[in-house]
């Protein structure tokens, strides 16, 4: 009797709320893919900054329809047409200077007196007023690269922004800090490419786990001595990693160094006269340090030391420093994450901060002092902060926030958290007409029962809990990258149609993704997917045990990182998760980069087991379910050949499975082939989840927004 009275009290609730939408309208496949949704769903105010203390600047239309940037007053909302022509100092034009395509990076000094770039693989300086170019190095190759990064530094630790970018003027414009590759040492990876008669083969400098690296010097080209270059004292011939210079306020050098165990950070002062190096820094920990961090370190004015940002305790706390980087104090110490600084105030010993502490699924704006002393929250409610600009004297802030239930929205805010005027809102005029799935946020215990695994599920248009629907799980899996967050979600494009079709979509994050700190990171050291996939198998049983989830259609996707978890779902995993599609997937992390690699895993010759254990071609045998295995041939980030060792795995098993090359395709799969992807695999979901055909509609279309 019990349980009839639970399921009928959960029908009212679900079905009476069920009820008021369904008087709502559903989306057509126009406004969904096609960019019609104009009345729907409006764009927020574009906010670009603060013009003084009293006034925020943002972008409107002006009265001929042309994008004008405005002056808000704060108090009274007034607008007017603002004049930035005097704070403006363009760049002098490329091609005036006799530049063209063959140069890479062209970077202008901060005075724009020169502009330097790479050529084949050599640094040059252009002047300005003269026009005359100069070179600053001579020996650039196929191996030899100056300035230009070589592949594992531009993937790993300069990042993908940097466009293999390795030089850096200095803020008085009269150095520049550069980079020089040695990649003869550097293992070869072939990537065939089928193109023409007889094909061709693309010859990679690609360092899998446990090859050698490049080797690395770091140069000083001096304007003044007529781009003399001063070398730092560091033997290239060494086991190491080079992170990205700082350039003090003052125009001193700072190089972050790290061995290869990744393990031990160093940052040294170079002297620019002699190349000498002097310790500034020095951090060990147990499993590894991120050597491309971002804003590490923020210089204070006047040789007056920094700040500095490190996850050494388990969270990422804040720490300040003097000059000659003896530890002065710890600035927090709570459980932060995400920890970003916005604002430091000198005069008033006042930092400025944003991170997620109050909950790990929401971004909050705190203030501190320099001593360590009044945190506050400056944020209000139960909102993730996502984007925070605060005015030049501290006393305002514009905030755009949202969470699962609440559509995003920008307002400025004074420092006691009230909100001053509600700038705008996602919402359109007709937003309210038309039904939006539910979504929710729940904590699932995992297996050893130290963490509460966040969860976020979208439930199906018109969710009837005594149905049972199939599951789609996207997730990606990657240290420190997790998705799960108390924000909303725009459900256009597949998942509002999902939704309407009558799928439940979920996202999980497991221990290592940022929600428990360095912590809950530190559990996958030399053992790489292998608690990501066990917390993700508690998260899936926890869903199965659900009466409205149809365990026979229980199916998981993601790419790269992604993909491997996928893979590792349909094999170690394959009890709970039924189907999948695996993007661009690594299946064993001896096939992966060094310093990616190396920095969770170790070396293979240190970590043999661990490699072993976590690649998903160990549990083939297990697999039972049905995958779809998709790559792009010319992948050179994860290459194809991860994909084939674990096809030819599993043809000699026996098992049936689908797979989808893309010829050409890089990490990422674009243009005609990614909507083609991307139509194959709503085809899989309609086939495999929804047991029906595909819509007509979706047959050789080209969708927006899918």
């Amino acid at each position: 009797m019990r349980i009839f009275i639970r399921v009928l009290f959960f029908s009212l609730v679900f079905v009476s709320g069920s009820y008021g939408i369904a008087q709502q309208k559903l989306f057509t496949y126009d406004q969904l893919f096609k960019g019609t949704a104009t009345n729907i769903f409006k764009p927020l105010p574009v906010i670009r900054g603060w013009a003084d203390d009293e006034h925020y600047l943002e972008i409107k239309k002006n009265e001929e329809g042309k994008s004008q940037t405005y002056s808000v007053e704060v108090k009274s909302g007034k607008a007017i047409p603002y004049d930035e022509k005097a704070e403006i100092k363009s760049a002098p034009s490329t091609s005036s200077l006799g530049l063209n395509n063959n140069e890479r990076n062209v970077t202008f000094s901060p005075d724009y007196k020169w502009v330097a770039y790479t050529r084949n693989n050599n640094l040059f300086v252009t002047e300005v007023a003269t026009k005359k170019e100069r070179a600053i190095t001579s020996d650039g190759s196929d191996v030899i690269l100056n300035g230009y990064a070589s592949w594992v530094y531009f993937e790993e630790i300069l990042g993908r922004a940097s466009r293999y970018r390795a030089f850096w003027w200095s803020p008085d414009s009269k150095k520049i800090a550069f980079m020089r590759f040695d990649d003869s040492q550097v293992p070869v990876f072939p990537i065939y490419v089928s193109t023409g008669q007889h094909g061709l083969v693309e010859n990679q400098r690609y360092p899998k786990a446990g090859d050698k690296n490049p080797e690395v010097r770091f140069g000083i080209a001096m304007v003044e001595n007529n781009f003399a270059t001063v070398w730092a004292d560091f033997d290239p011939k060494n086991d190491q990693y080079f992170g990205s210079p700082l350039w003090t306020n003052d125009n001193r050098l700072w190089v972050q160094w790290m061995n290869r165990g990744q393990d031990n950070l160093k940052i040294y002062e170079i002297n620019l006269t002699n190349g000498n190096k002097t310790e500034i820094y020095d951090e060990k920990q147990p499993t590894w340090i991120d050597l491309d961090e971002g804003n590490r370190v923020e210089f204070l004015s006047g040789n007056n030391g920094f700040i500095l940002k490190s996850d050494k305790n388990g969270w990422e706390n804040l720490y300040l420093h003097d000059s000659n980087g003896k530890l002065r104090n710890a600035i927090t110490t709570g459980n932060f994450w995400g920890t970003s600084i916005l604002k430091i105030d000198e005069k008033k010993k006042l930092l400025f901060f944003r991170a997620r502490k109050e909950n790990s699924a929401r971004y909050d704006l705190y203030r501190v002092q320099f001593d360590g002393k009044g945190l506050v929250r400056m944020s209000f409610g139960d909102y993730s902060h996502d984007a925070v600009m605060i005015s030049p004297d501290g006393k305002y802030f514009i905030t755009t926030y949202s969470n699962l239930s609440t559509p995003t929205t920008v307002a400025l805010a004074d420092m006691k958290g009230k909100v001053i005027r509600e700038l705008g809102n996602m919402k359109g005029a007709e937003f309210a007409d038309y039904a939006m799935p539910r979504m929710e946020m729940i904590r699932v215990p995992s297996s050893d029962g130290v963490f509460q695994l966040p969860v976020v599920i979208t439930y199906p248009v018109n969710f009837d809990p005594l149905k049972r629907y199939p599951v789609l799980i996207s997730i990606y899996g990657g240290p420190n990258a997790g998705t799960v967050y108390d924000r909303y979600r725009m459900t256009g494009g597949t998942t509002q149609w999902l939704a309407q079709e009558g799928i439940i979509q979920v996202s999980f994050d497991n221990r290592s993704s940022g929600h428990f700190g360095k912590i809950g990171l530190n559990y996958i050291h030399r053992q790489m997917g292998k608690w990501e996939i066990e917390d993700y198998m508690s998260c899936g049983r926890f869903l199965r045990a659900k009466p409205w989830v149809d365990t026979t259609r229980f199916a998981i996707t993601g790419g790269s990182f992604g993909g491997y978890m996928t893979c590792m779902a349909l094999t170690y995993g394959a009890d709970v998760f039924t189907h999948g599609i695996a993007n661009s997937s690594v299946t064993d992390w001896q096939l992966y980069d060094t310093h990616y690699t190396e920095r969770f895993m170790d070396a293979p010759i240190e970590n043999p087991e661990g490699y072993k254990n976590t690649s998903p071609i160990t549990y083939a045998g297990n697999y039972k379910g049905l995958l779809r295995i998709i790559h792009g041939t010319s992948d050179d980030n994860v290459h194809m050949q991860n994909s084939i060792q674990l096809i030819n795995k599993l043809e000699d098993l026996n098992k049936h499975f689908e797979m989808m090359f893309y010829p050409g395709e890089r990490h990422g799969i674009g243009g005609a082939k990614g909507m083609h992807n991307r139509n194959e695999a709503l085809a899989f979901y309609y086939k495999e989840l929804l047991n029906k055909p595909m819509p007509a509609v979706f047959s050789g279309s080209s969708q927006r927004g899918f």
